[in-house]
């Protein structure tokens, strides 16, 4: 549950996707989706690793299929937006289809943004990009992230069998990062009763599926349930305003070049355990999605549990690394539940760079 304030001062903006769900989606229901927003010249892109994924998409396009680009890359760079942009426009692509992770849906996300050309996402990975009108590009090593309707996806199409591939480990951090953009959306200044509803059920959701992937890889069921999971989470974030824990993940990332979900599954813990005092009401909803007193070490042992990383060394930060990226995060304006110091942004990051548990409030 909410606060009694925010029962009543709120507002909330329906986001206008389409979002379809069902093993064999994007073979059926794809070309039903382009054909349903009138596309007729769709650009399909992806990394170089969801290739053989994004040629059965491509496929499943038939004569609605302008090309395939496989540029996608972690922290989407601005020189293969850049490249991604110019493939479009010479393909003369009407809308683009994003098969894969974050890295290829911030792409399609890229396109969207620079020509306003629709978006189609069929993610592979439980991250939930897929369902926020939020992009990010990386340039010198800063990575910048921004909000525009215009790269929101018009459809998205949510296949298990997709995610079949997924290794577990990468299963596991990409669904604890959609955890945290639930979590984040608990304490968002903008939140509301709904988002409260929907972030609950999302970490829920999530953290149950977790496991059942883990312990059973072809598991459709399970696939299934994550990818409910991400598209809970992933909503959260795409209606409220990100803190503390997004604005360090992208230092670390845009500003180190450590890995994405991996360094979301990292900080998490400590980033609630930060906020945890400022942010009672929202430290309980998680406590209670997890069925724990202690919501914070819940979620560092979830990860334990499941073989995820646990400490920023593991990542390949180095400690002198530390005080700059505090400095940095510290810098940035974002709201926060809790002031932001550099002193204790230090503190949170010693703790991740560790990777023991979370104090319940770090001072």
């Amino acid at each position: 549950m909410t606060d009694a304030k925010n029962f009543l001062d709120f507002s909330y903006e329906a986001r206008p996707t389409r979002v379809v769900l069902r093993p064999g989606a994007s073979v059926t229901a794809i070309a039903g989706e382009a054909e349903r927003l009138r596309l007729r010249r769709l650009l399909v892109v992806c990394g170089s690793r969801g290739a053989d994924i994004a040629r059965a998409v491509a496929d499943a396009l038939g004569p609605a299929c302008a090309g395939l680009h496989a540029g996608a890359r972690m922290h989407v760079p601005v020189e293969a937006a850049d490249r991604a942009v110019a493939v479009a426009r010479a393909a003369g692509a009407d809308g683009s289809v994003a098969v894969g992770g974050g890295s290829a849906i911030g792409l399609g996300k890229a396109i969207a943004l620079r020509t306003g050309l629709p978006l189609i996402a069929v993610p592979t990975t439980y991250s939930g990009s897929e369902v926020t009108p939020v992009w990010g590009l990386t340039e010198h090593g800063v990575k910048r992230t921004g909000r525009d309707a215009a790269v929101l996806p018009r459809s998205v199409v949510y296949d298990p069998e997709l995610t079949l591939s997924l290794p577990v480990p990468l299963s596991v951090t990409s669904g604890i990062n959609a955890l945290a953009h639930a979590v984040e959306a608990l304490y968002a200044p903008d939140t509301s009763p709904l988002i409260a509803l929907m972030a609950e059920e999302g970490v829920r959701a999530m953290a149950r599926a977790l496991p059942e992937v883990a312990d059973e890889p072809d598991s459709l069921e399970a696939r299934g349930r994550a990818l409910y999971g991400a598209w809970l989470c992933g909503s959260c974030l795409g209606a409220t305003t990100m803190g503390l824990h997004h604005e360090l993940c992208h230092v670390l990332g845009g500003g180190f070049g450590l890995p994405h979900a991996e360094t979301h599954t990292v900080v998490l813990p400590h980033a609630l355990a930060y906020n945890a005092p400022a942010a009672p009401e929202a430290t309980a909803a998680v406590a209670r999605a997890l069925d724990t007193d202690d919501s914070p070490r819940a979620l560092w042992e979830l990860a334990g549990r499941l073989g995820a990383p646990r400490s920023l060394a593991e990542l390949g930060l180095s400690e002198p690394d530390l005080a700059q990226a505090a400095a940095r995060t510290a810098g940035e304006a974002f709201a926060n539940p809790r002031p932001v110091t550099v002193d204790g942004v230090l503190t949170l990051l010693r703790a991740a760079y560790e990777g023991g548990p979370p104090e319940r409030a770090v001072p």
